[in-house]
């Protein structure tokens, strides 16, 4: 038997709908993203590789922002 998603919206999501953003839900091993728009498109990944996109995601952030030499 499936159980539904409980989908989270991030406070900093902005807008008077609150509809720019991505939403989470999570359930035993995945963790699912869908943006607030779209809810029908979901994507879908372990907790692992998902670590793995954070990672790499705020890597990238703290690269962008380094002083330029």
């Amino acid at each position: 038997m499936n159980t539904p998603l409980t989908w989270q919206k991030s406070p900093f999501s902005g807008g008077a709908d609150g509809n720019n953003c991505i939403e989470l839900g999570s359930a035993a091993n995945t963790v699912n993203l869908r943006e607030s728009d779209d809810s029908a498109t979901v994507l879908t990944a372990t907790r692992a590789p998902f670590a793995q996109l954070l990672a790499g995601i705020r890597a990238e952030a703290v690269a962008d922002q380094s002083p330029a030499l």
